[in-house]
């Protein structure tokens, strides 16, 4: 949250709302950030400074402390000599409730008027409710008159502002450039090959999607993706990725599988069998058996090229916490056979904008979320990944247009599974491994 004050007012300025409570409001309007123009206990229990501090401020949202409740008026239009529509209600430990907006004169807010339903003394540390509309509100009806602990005032302002937007368009560019430029270490192949792993409905399909639509400049949905219960991708697929000025194919391959289950899903043999590179392009898949030798399309004798390079396992950020036992020991037996081999992994984790109280704006330095640095810690735990070695993205699922933000998100990750495949690469013993 911003702060509109000199340095040493910064640490004694800062709101009383909870983390949580400002997320609640940015999602009820749409996407703002809250700059803290007016702190009573601070500045001085005084109608007159809150007017002064908000005067010409744009839309304001002001916040009064009463007991276990906070009482929200938010002004779109701001302060003005003249009526304008507020929108009160109660931000509450159940979230808010709301009241229709009010016509209203913003300075009479805070002096007595006859026959009011609402109306704040702040020299005194009162605000007056009165029964109807605190039933409305579903506050306590006990008594219309209640003590103010804390008033704030706060300008509301737009979260992704020119600068921001600014900032990320350059952060776009550049990742673009460099992963158009993007070249496999020591050019011992041509592509570099991304295997994705993970559960069935994780978003692997939507991650190639996602991607490609990114380069192409436009959303494709060339990878099938959908809502079965037993996944939609059932052939082993490679995928190649255009840019956007049709130059050719990328140097990198997004590698897609039947999802991982308990039961059924991708068969462990078969796992195997894509690394080494013996599995071809749109192979079928078998969940109770694997491929052999005998397959007309078996590749026998694969080279550098045909095999997987870096393999990345996806998983939903608000499920992986859900997956059976049964599936979590198959992904860490999975693991442990990737490490015997030297073969590197990452995880990456969809959907991270489905997450309670994210906004729009925390897309941008999403690593330093409170909920994500949760998730992260407790899929650490889960499946002992390193926390460096774990992405975040918000794939492309139902939307129709590009949205930089999240361009850059799965830019970020893509330029991360990269370096590491790079790593795998850089690791070979050269005179073995040369296409």
């Amino acid at each position: 949250m911003a702060l509109a004050f000199p340095l040493d007012l910064r640490m004694a300025m800062r709101t009383r709302l909870t983390w949580e409570q400002e997320k609640l409001l940015q999602n009820y309007f749409g996407g703002k950030q809250f700059c803290l123009l007016y702190k009573a206990s601070v500045q001085k229990f005084s109608q007159q400074d809150l007017l002064w501090k908000c005067q010409d401020q744009g839309p304001t949202m002001i916040m009064v402390y009463s007991g276990k409740c906070v009482i929200v008026m938010y002004l779109q239009e701001g302060f003005q000599e003249k009526e304008v529509s507020i929108i009160l209600f109660a931000l509450q430990e159940t979230g808010l409730s709301q009241l229709a907006s009010i016509p209203v004169l913003p300075n009479s807010l805070f002096s007595y008027r006859k026959n009011s339903d609402f109306f704040i003394r702040l020299e005194s540390k009162t605000v007056t409710i009165n029964s109807a509309l605190r039933k409305k509100l579903c506050l306590p009806i006990h008594n219309d008159v209640s003590s103010i602990q804390e008033c704030e005032a706060f300008r509301c302002d737009e979260l992704l502002d020119e600068r921001k937007t600014t900032g990320i368009a350059v952060l776009h560019s550049n990742l673009l450039h460099a992963l158009r430029n993007y070249k496999p270490y020591g050019d011992l192949v041509h592509q570099t090959r991304i295997l994705l792993l993970g559960p069935i409905g994780s978003g692997k399909s939507s991650f190639v999607n996602s991607v490609k639509s990114v380069f192409r400049g436009s959303i494709t949905h060339q990878a099938l993706v959908g809502c079965d219960e037993n996944g939609i991708s059932d052939k082993y697929r490679t995928y190649s990725i255009m840019s956007k000025d049709d130059s050719g194919p990328l140097p990198f391959v997004l590698c897609d599988s039947l999802g991982l289950d308990e039961n059924a899903g991708l068969h462990m043999d078969d796992v195997c069998h894509i690394l080494k590179g013996h599995i071809p392009d749109r192979y079928q898949f078998d969940t109770m058996k694997p491929i052999t030798s005998n397959h007309p399309k078996y590749i026998h004798d694969p080279r550098l090229k045909d095999r997987i390079h870096c393999v990345v396992f996806v998983f939903d950020i608000n499920s992986f916490e859900h997956l059976s036992c049964e599936l979590v020991a198959k992904i860490k037996q999975i693991r442990r056979d990737l490490i015997k081999h030297g073969i590197l992994h990452l995880a990456l984790l969809t959907h991270v904008d489905s997450l309670d109280c994210i906004t729009k704006g925390d897309l941008i330095d999403i690593y330093n979320c409170s909920p994500v640095k949760c998730k992260l810690e407790l899929f650490h735990r889960a499946f002992g990944f390193a926390l460096s070695d774990i992405l975040v993205v918000s794939n492309y699922v139902s939307e129709w247009q590009l949205d930089p933000v999240k361009d850059k998100l799965i830019l970020s990750a893509l330029k991360e599974i990269l370096f590491t495949a790079n790593e795998f690469l850089e690791d070979l013993p050269l005179s073995k491994y040369v296409d």
